[in-house]
Protein backbone atom coordinates (compact mmCIF):
# COMPACT_ATOMS: atom_id res chain seq x y z
CA UNK A 1 0.00 0.00 0.00
CA UNK A 2 2.84 2.39 0.87
CA UNK A 3 4.54 1.82 -2.50
CA UNK A 4 1.33 2.40 -4.45
CA UNK A 5 0.61 5.61 -2.51
CA UNK A 6 4.16 6.88 -3.06
CA UNK A 7 3.97 6.16 -6.78
CA UNK A 8 0.59 7.87 -7.22
CA UNK A 9 1.68 10.82 -5.10
CA UNK A 10 4.85 11.24 -7.16
CA UNK A 11 2.88 11.24 -10.41
CA UNK A 12 0.37 13.82 -9.09
CA UNK A 13 2.43 15.95 -6.70
CA UNK A 14 1.77 19.05 -8.79
CA UNK A 15 -1.79 19.04 -7.45
CA UNK A 16 -0.56 19.45 -3.87
CA UNK A 17 1.77 22.27 -4.91
CA UNK A 18 -1.02 24.00 -6.80
CA UNK A 19 -3.42 23.83 -3.85
CA UNK A 20 -0.71 25.17 -1.52
CA UNK A 21 0.03 28.07 -3.90
CA UNK A 22 -3.63 28.99 -4.13
CA UNK A 23 -4.57 28.71 -0.47
CA UNK A 24 -1.42 29.79 1.37
CA UNK A 25 0.74 32.87 0.86
CA UNK A 26 3.97 32.58 2.82
CA UNK A 27 6.70 30.22 1.55
CA UNK A 28 7.18 28.60 4.96
CA UNK A 29 3.44 28.26 5.38
CA UNK A 30 3.24 26.56 1.96
CA UNK A 31 5.98 24.10 2.97
CA UNK A 32 4.28 23.29 6.28
CA UNK A 33 0.88 22.83 4.72
CA UNK A 34 2.33 20.82 1.86
CA UNK A 35 3.41 18.31 4.48
CA UNK A 36 0.01 18.53 6.17
CA UNK A 37 -1.79 17.82 2.88
CA UNK A 38 0.46 14.80 2.27
CA UNK A 39 -0.42 13.51 5.75
CA UNK A 40 -4.13 14.00 5.04
CA UNK A 41 -3.77 12.16 1.74
CA UNK A 42 -2.00 9.27 3.47
CA UNK A 43 -4.70 9.08 6.15
CA UNK A 44 -7.43 9.11 3.51
CA UNK A 45 -5.69 6.72 1.11
CA UNK A 46 -7.46 3.61 2.42
CA UNK A 47 -10.74 5.23 1.31
CA UNK A 48 -9.51 5.51 -2.30
CA UNK A 49 -11.46 2.81 -4.08
CA UNK A 50 -10.51 3.57 -7.67
CA UNK A 51 -14.00 4.47 -8.90
CA UNK A 52 -12.67 7.96 -9.72
CA UNK A 53 -9.27 8.90 -11.10
CA UNK A 54 -6.63 9.22 -8.40
CA UNK A 55 -6.05 12.86 -9.36
CA UNK A 56 -9.76 13.62 -8.89
CA UNK A 57 -9.76 11.95 -5.47
CA UNK A 58 -6.52 13.75 -4.60
CA UNK A 59 -8.00 17.14 -5.50
CA UNK A 60 -11.01 16.44 -3.30
CA UNK A 61 -8.88 15.51 -0.28
CA UNK A 62 -6.42 18.40 -0.73
CA UNK A 63 -9.08 21.03 -1.34
CA UNK A 64 -11.10 19.93 1.67
CA UNK A 65 -7.98 19.90 3.86
CA UNK A 66 -6.89 23.35 2.62
CA UNK A 67 -10.35 24.78 3.23
CA UNK A 68 -10.37 23.31 6.74
CA UNK A 69 -6.95 24.82 7.45
CA UNK A 70 -7.91 28.28 6.18
CA UNK A 71 -11.16 28.25 8.14
CA UNK A 72 -9.31 27.32 11.33
CA UNK A 73 -6.81 30.11 10.68
CA UNK A 74 -9.58 32.65 10.20
CA UNK A 75 -10.96 31.76 13.62
CA UNK A 76 -7.63 32.58 15.23
CA UNK A 77 -6.94 36.28 15.43
CA UNK A 78 -3.54 37.11 14.05
CA UNK A 79 -1.59 40.21 14.91
CA UNK A 80 0.92 41.34 12.34
CA UNK A 81 3.61 43.88 13.09
CA UNK A 82 3.80 46.68 10.57
CA UNK A 83 7.45 45.83 10.01
CA UNK A 84 6.42 42.32 8.87
CA UNK A 85 4.15 43.59 6.11
CA UNK A 86 5.73 43.14 2.70
CA UNK A 87 5.52 46.51 0.88
CA UNK A 88 6.02 44.77 -2.49
CA UNK A 89 2.90 42.72 -1.90
CA UNK A 90 0.85 45.75 -0.93
CA UNK A 91 1.82 47.60 -4.12
CA UNK A 92 1.47 44.43 -6.20
CA UNK A 93 -1.23 45.90 -8.44
CA UNK A 94 1.02 48.83 -9.39
CA UNK A 95 3.90 46.60 -10.42
CA UNK A 96 4.19 46.83 -14.20
CA UNK A 97 6.50 43.80 -14.24
CA UNK A 98 3.75 41.59 -12.84
CA UNK A 99 2.97 38.76 -15.25
CA UNK A 100 -0.50 37.75 -16.28
CA UNK A 101 -0.02 34.45 -14.45
CA UNK A 102 0.81 36.30 -11.23
CA UNK A 103 -2.22 38.52 -11.74
CA UNK A 104 -4.37 35.45 -12.28
CA UNK A 105 -3.09 33.82 -9.08
CA UNK A 106 -3.68 37.06 -7.21
CA UNK A 107 -7.24 37.29 -8.54
CA UNK A 108 -7.90 33.65 -7.67
CA UNK A 109 -6.50 34.14 -4.16
CA UNK A 110 -9.20 36.76 -3.53
CA UNK A 111 -12.00 34.29 -4.26
CA UNK A 112 -13.79 32.26 -1.61
CA UNK A 113 -12.29 28.87 -0.80
CA UNK A 114 -14.91 27.00 -2.80
CA UNK A 115 -14.67 29.31 -5.81
CA UNK A 116 -10.86 28.93 -5.74
CA UNK A 117 -11.28 25.18 -5.85
CA UNK A 118 -13.78 25.33 -8.71
CA UNK A 119 -11.68 27.61 -10.93
CA UNK A 120 -8.52 25.62 -10.20
CA UNK A 121 -10.19 22.43 -11.35
CA UNK A 122 -11.61 24.23 -14.39
CA UNK A 123 -8.18 25.56 -15.34
CA UNK A 124 -6.83 22.03 -15.01
CA UNK A 125 -9.44 21.02 -17.61
CA UNK A 126 -11.64 18.90 -15.40
CA UNK A 127 -15.14 18.43 -16.80
CA UNK A 128 -18.14 20.07 -15.17
CA UNK A 129 -19.22 16.60 -14.06
CA UNK A 130 -15.87 15.91 -12.38
CA UNK A 131 -15.83 19.33 -10.74
CA UNK A 132 -19.36 18.85 -9.44
CA UNK A 133 -18.39 15.46 -7.96
CA UNK A 134 -15.28 16.86 -6.27
CA UNK A 135 -16.98 19.98 -4.88
CA UNK A 136 -20.33 18.36 -4.13
CA UNK A 137 -22.63 20.59 -6.18
CA UNK A 138 -24.79 19.93 -9.24
CA UNK A 139 -23.32 19.99 -12.73
CA UNK A 140 -25.55 22.92 -13.76
CA UNK A 141 -24.58 24.88 -10.63
CA UNK A 142 -20.94 24.22 -11.53
CA UNK A 143 -21.45 25.84 -14.93
CA UNK A 144 -23.14 28.88 -13.40
CA UNK A 145 -20.40 29.28 -10.79
CA UNK A 146 -17.62 28.99 -13.39
CA UNK A 147 -19.24 31.69 -15.52
CA UNK A 148 -19.53 34.02 -12.50
CA UNK A 149 -15.97 33.31 -11.35
CA UNK A 150 -14.59 34.02 -14.84
CA UNK A 151 -16.48 37.30 -14.89
CA UNK A 152 -15.13 38.26 -11.47
CA UNK A 153 -11.56 37.45 -12.52
CA UNK A 154 -11.92 39.44 -15.76
CA UNK A 155 -13.19 42.42 -13.77
CA UNK A 156 -10.14 42.27 -11.50
CA UNK A 157 -7.89 42.29 -14.59
CA UNK A 158 -9.76 45.30 -16.01
CA UNK A 159 -9.54 47.24 -12.74
CA UNK A 160 -5.92 46.24 -12.24
CA UNK A 161 -4.90 47.55 -15.66
CA UNK A 162 -6.75 50.87 -15.42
Amino acid sequence: MKEKFTELLYLNQGIVHKICNLYFRDRLEKEDYYQELIIQLWKAFPSFNGTAKFSTWMYRVCINAAIDITRKEKKQLKQVKLSEVNPHYMSHNDDTNCTNQEKLYEAISRLSEVDRAIITLYLDEYSYKEISEIIGISKSNTGVKIKRIKSEILKSFEYGNS
